[in-house]
């Protein structure tokens, strides 16, 4: 095995990257307002600084519709400096600028969408919880070119890269997956009429994308339920993907709003999530999460390149370009990743815990400090994504639980 890899420079379409090591668009929750933070800026530059080759700003929707936090920024003109800052600071420690393009569908609320949530199909999502109504094919149509507007506007704040979501259980998986998908139009029923609607967004993305922007499309393995995505359609989907010339495929697997945590592993810390809800607006779920957490948050054991053995799967049956993601908590992880033929990795838990954890790479046996405590994600819900090590405030008993999580999957540690 080849164990000098990562630390090598690699063309991602018209791009070049000093290096293997791509932040991961985890939601940071830093956009107070939907607007970019001092804090965001401060984040991303500092995973730059700490050697990534390309940090990617989290979660933005490509209009008012797919927003579904307060913390989350969506593309409106309002925007446009603050991010032409941050890419200019991360450009000055000299990594690329990516950010992540999507629309939350049905995952979003009135409060934050400002409208009656959206999807492939009318329902309820209980993991909002919220009612939300089927878009129409005019507004099929419009999403499609919000999509194109948003990666010239990307462009014009000085974005190197842009990540399209296309799973998660958001508003592209939604029409993919016959679990939300319901339509009996030419959007709904076959898997070739539910990818109809990612085909016309990709063709949009990349006609607007030109020869100077990249273009990396997150998509699921499987959905991780009965009822969603199994592998082998999703490899037919990877491979309509590819056929767009997309420059880059990062694997990933999981459904937000059925299985959130096949999205990472692990457990979700129940009384951390609990805490930091708003205790007015969420009391009914604060009290069911007491009761009945772990039951609507299932775990599942994390384990380090916990997609490794279906991702290559994946690398057998494309020709393009992949990312890795998923458990790369030190060096030997992401060399591992790199010899079975992925170009990239990318990073997220361990970027939360230290920004320089790149640089620290250099050393062969390093390994991350995180022990997958997954503090930071049930913090993410309500406040800034923060590792329990760097909140000075944390409360002893979400320390004590946080502890108790970390044991579980480094228990010699």
């Amino acid at each position: 095995m080849n164990n000098n890899l990562l630390f090598t420079e690699c063309k991602l379409g018209p791009i070049t990257l000093r290096n293997r090591a791509i932040r991961s668009a985890a939601f940071e929750n830093m956009a107070y307002g939907n607007k970019p933070s001092q804090d965001l800026y401060n984040y991303h530059t500092a995973v730059a600084r700490g050697g990534a080759a390309m940090t990617t700003v989290a979660y933005c929707s490509v209009t008012r519709s797919g927003v579904s936090f307060d913390g989350q920024l969506y593309i409106h003109d309002e925007i446009k400096e603050d991010l032409k800052k941050l890419t200019d600071g991360i450009h000055a420690e000299g990594a690329k600028a990516s950010i992540q393009l999507g629309h939350c569908g049905n995952m979003t609320h009135f409060y934050t969408c400002k409208c009656l949530p959206v999807g492939a199909s009318s329902g309820f999502n209980l993991y909002s919880p919220t009612l939300h109504r089927k878009l129409t094919k005019e507004e099929i149509k419009d999403i499609v070119k919000a999509f194109g507007h948003a990666v010239d506007f990307c462009r014009e704040c000085g974005f190197d890269c842009v990540e399209i979501h296309a799973g998660h259980g958001y508003l592209i998986s939604q029409f993919l997956s016959p679990y939300t998908n319901r339509r009996r139009d030419e959007y709904g029923g076959s898997l070739e009429n539910r990818m109809r609607f990612m085909n016309e967004v990709m063709a949009e993305v990349m006609e607007h994308a030109g020869d100077d922007m990249a273009v990396v499309v997150k998509t699921n393995m499987y959905d991780g339920f009965k009822s969603g995505l199994k592998v082998d359609e999703c490899i037919r989907i990877a491979q309509e993907i590819e056929k767009h010339g997309v420059h880059a495929l990062v694997l990933t697997a999981g459904f937000v709003s059925k299985a959130p945590f096949t999205v990472m592993g692990g457990a979700m810390p129940i009384k951390t999530l609990a805490h930091y809800m708003n205790p007015w607006t969420f009391w009914w779920l604060r009290l069911a999460l007491r009761f009945v957490g772990h039951l609507m948050i299932p775990t599942v054991p994390f384990k380090e390149l916990f997609f490794l053995d279906t991702a290559k799967q994946f690398r057998k049956a494309l020709k393009m370009p992949l990312i890795y993601v998923g458990g790369i908590m030190g060096r030997e992880n992401a060399e591992t990743a790199l010899a079975e033929g992925f170009d990239f990795v990318q990073i997220g838990h361990a970027l939360v815990r230290d920004t320089d954890f790149v640089n620290k790479m250099r050393e062969e046996q390093y390994h991350s400090e995180c022990k997958r405590s997954n503090y930071c994600v049930a913090r993410m819900y309500t406040l800034d994504m923060k590792c329990h090590e760097c909140d000075k405030d944390i409360p002893a008993y979400l320390k004590k639980e946080a502890l108790k999580y970390e044991k579980m999957w480094y228990p010699e540690k």
